[in-house]
């Protein structure tokens, strides 16, 4: 499925895209805002737009997505602390998505609420059909939530689901502030060396983990038979009990302060509608939750207190009051320099006054236009009142300030001024607001045609590696067949060593193994690529692996749940109708891919594979006659050089041990000594006669060490043998075959 997440940085977001990725869905990442600068490993496509954005259709419409998931109360790119404004902007963002969602009319909508829309105390847990009561406005944000969604389901016919999680913890990241409670008493253990509790005080808490398993199933239902649940432990707790809990945690020296201070309060929300549709299982109880917890905050400690110390917030207070003395320096110093200058026009006009070339220009006039020009009509207006005072300042140096007021020229003069200075800033101002809002439309359109292009390359992105998934992935049937195809290009001998090459090639593991069924209990190793891939030794009663032979019995892909390091972490067994023949090990895989997604690509490799060793074997059978000299267990001198090349060349390459004996047949025939020797070999092994006329074993899986065991027995029998190393049979590389 195609999942598109919708939400910041959150361990909320970690989780969901853990789980979603580690059951081979592709998540898509919408971080709500412009400049994320938080990475995901497991993230197909991110996309940095904020919740307004006009983009959000386009970004809909190029995924599609089978389900979208909305963090709702556990998105980081709200900042409570500002209540009303983020109230506002998280509605207009949320609805803004749900519009978006509509348009493209398809997948499933899931909104993330929490307990908090549940304001009062309850005596009984609280099921879905109690009405909310939502207390504070972040409380109110989140059902006003709920509601949209509600409506938009009902109004619309949309599949919406809500899920209402009851009081979630988790382990946080360093230096990461978190609001539950669990941490909240953490940080106060370490900070005061005790935790303050109210005992009257009753909730329930959910581990995150537990959280998202548990929503996961209700997210990818088929068809949700309710469209809000309640996803919660329903195991009650104290404050006073969960302080104690993790006062084990942290050690001696922390006290427990039980202030039971009000009434009492309960609330614990009731999953049984859950429980009952799909199950219920918890994995992560209070002690073991809280302590995971405890744990982590005693251990990096120093990396918190910066989100809770007091000094942090006198910081932010000198900080707020640097930023407002900024901002009231710059509104003032217009003013600042307005009067600056009003001393050198002031001077400027006095010397005029009465020279031959300079007393028609007016300076006064000059400076107000000039700060008209530069700064608009408030500095005009103000320029014009420095300059009246000035004029009149300078008049009275011969007439009286009676005259002054009685002169009808000095109003003319006045109007003139102020008239010039409003007109001109006036007309500064307006071209100023076009510019700006030109210039807003351009940035606008700008941000616009980035988004587009952004939204198309991930397009391009999307669609290139769609088609490289189709023409060359390793999870495409063509590319599958490719690759076990090349297996008929070898002989019928070598194609089950060459076939533990190509597993690892396609399940793209350094580690596997091949196993040949002797009998109905034990397995021989046939070939392996690695030394831990041969770590079960080089025979196995693979009955005894109760874990791993349930499954493979019934022809199901084993999958190491449970990181058993005795068995392999995935494997898969070849059968010829109810008969299994082969037994297909997997050890080096990342747990990541332990999943479905690979199990059904390793049994489409096994059929392949299965289909190039069953041609082979037939092939032999077939020429069974001419294989073996007539009426012995012996292989013809052809076929028995043939099968010594096939190992010795696979024995080079790493993917198989074997030992070549001669032996001393003294003055018996070589089939007397074979028909003595051959109750003494294991089905592995083989027997033959080379080109020197000599009897020769091939043990298969066994190096010149172990074969000591072998030639002792030979010799309980009465006849010699030693490793040999035969002159004229050369592998693929053109050396001597060697033992």
């Amino acid at each position: 499925m195609d999942i598109l997440l919708i939400g910041g940085a959150s361990q909320m977001m970690n989780a969901l895209i853990d789980k979603f990725n580690k059951n081979g869905h592709r998540v898509f990442l919408l971080t709500g805002q412009r400049k994320s600068q938080a990475s995901y490993k497991h993230v197909f496509e991110k996309y940095n737009f904020s919740y307004d954005d006009d983009s959000i259709q386009e970004i809909f419409k190029s995924i599609r997505p089978d389900i979208t998931v909305f963090t709702g109360s556990y998105d980081s790119n709200f900042d409570w602390g500002k209540v009303q404004q983020e109230s506002v902007r998280y509605m207009a963002g949320l609805t803004n998505i749900l519009s978006a969602y509509s348009l493209v009319g398809s997948g499933r909508f899931v909104y993330l609420s929490s307990q908090e829309v549940y304001g009062d105390a309850y005596v009984y847990n609280v099921s879905e059909t109690e009405a909310i009561s939502p207390k504070g406005s972040r409380a109110l944000a989140i059902a006003q939530g709920e509601s949209l969604c509600g409506n938009y389901r009902n109004a619309q016919g949309l599949d919406t689901l809500i899920l209402r999680f009851d009081g979630i913890y988790s382990v946080p990241k360093r230096g990461k502030r978190q609001d539950d409670i669990c941490f909240k008493m953490c940080m106060e253990a370490v900070k005061y060396g005790r935790i303050s509790a109210n005992s009257r005080n009753t909730f329930s808490m959910l581990y995150i983990n537990d959280a998202v398993e548990l929503a996961y199933k209700a997210m990818i239902a088929k068809t949700p038979a309710q469209p809000l649940y309640h996803i919660s432990s329903m195991e009650e707790i104290t404050e006073t009990q969960l302080a104690e809990a993790i006062c084990q945690s942290m050690g001696e020296g922390i006290d427990v302060i039980d202030n039971p201070v009000g009434e009492n309060h309960r609330l614990v929300l009731d999953g049984q509608t859950y429980q009952e549709e799909y199950g219920q299982k918890i994995f992560t109880g209070y002690e073991a939750g809280a302590g995971k917890v405890a744990d982590f905050v005693k251990r990096f400690s120093n990396s918190f207190p910066e989100a809770y110390d007091a000094g942090t917030v006198t910081a932010d207070r000198v900080e707020k009051l640097k930023q407002n003395a900024k901002r009231i320096f710059g509104k003032l110093l217009p003013f600042l320099e307005n009067l600056i200058c009003f001393i050198p026009f002031f001077m400027l006009n006095n010397r005029a006054v009465g020279s031959e070339y300079f007393d028609r220009v007016d300076f006064f006039l000059l400076y107000v236009l000039l700060f008209a020009i530069v700064h608009g009509q408030q500095q005009a207006v103000f320029s014009s009142l420095l300059s009246v005072a000035g004029y009149c300042f300078r008049q009275m140096y011969t007439r009286s300030g009676f005259d002054i007021l009685l002169d009808h020229n000095t109003y003319v003069w006045v109007i003139q001024l102020f008239i010039l200075g409003m007109v001109v800033g006036y007309m500064r101002d307006q071209l100023q607001h076009i510019r700006k809002d030109d210039e807003e439309e351009i940035r606008y359109l700008r941000e616009k045609l980035e988004d587009v292009s952004n939204i198309n390359d991930s397009n391009v992105r999307m669609k290139r590696s769609f088609e490289a998934q189709i023409v060359n992935q390793k999870d495409s049937l063509g590319k599958i067949y490719e690759i076990t195809s090349s297996l008929d290009k070898y002989s019928s001998q070598e194609v089950l060593f060459y076939a533990s090459q190509v597993l690892a090639k396609l399940m793209d593991s350094s580690d596997v193994a091949i196993y040949l069924v002797a009998n109905q209990n034990y397995a021989r190793l046939f070939s392996a690529t690695s030394p831990e891939a041969r770590k079960l030794g080089n025979s196995i009663e693979y009955t005894a692996m109760e874990e791993m032979y349930a499954e493979l019995k019934e022809e199901h892909v084993y999958i190491n749940k449970h990181m058993n390091d005795k068995l392999p972490l995935m494997a898969s067994a070849v059968f010829e109708g109810k008969r299994m023949q082969l037994i297909f090990m997997i050890w080096g895989l990342p747990w990541q891919r332990m999943t479905l997604a690979e199990a059904n690509r390793l049994t489409i490799i096994g059929r392949l594979i299965q289909n190039a060793v069953l041609r082979a074997n037939r092939y032999l059978d077939s020429l069974k006659d001419q294989r073996y000299m007539k009426g012995t267990n012996l292989l013809a001198e052809d076929a028995f050089a043939l099968l010594v090349k096939a190992f010795f060349d696979a024995k080079e390459q790493g993917l198989t041990e074997c030992t070549l004996l001669r032996i001393v047949a003294g003055d018996g025939s070589p089939e007397r000594a074979a028909a003595a020797l051959g109750q003494n070999l294991r089905q592995t092994d083989y027997m033959g006669m080379l080109k020197d006329g000599g009897l020769y074993v091939l043990l298969s899986n066994t190096d010149t060490e172990h074969a000591g065991v072998v030639i002792e027995r030979f010799k309980a029998f009465g006849y010699k043998s030693h490793p040999v190393r035969i002159a004229g049979y050369k592998n693929h590389a053109g050396k001597e075959l060697e033992a």
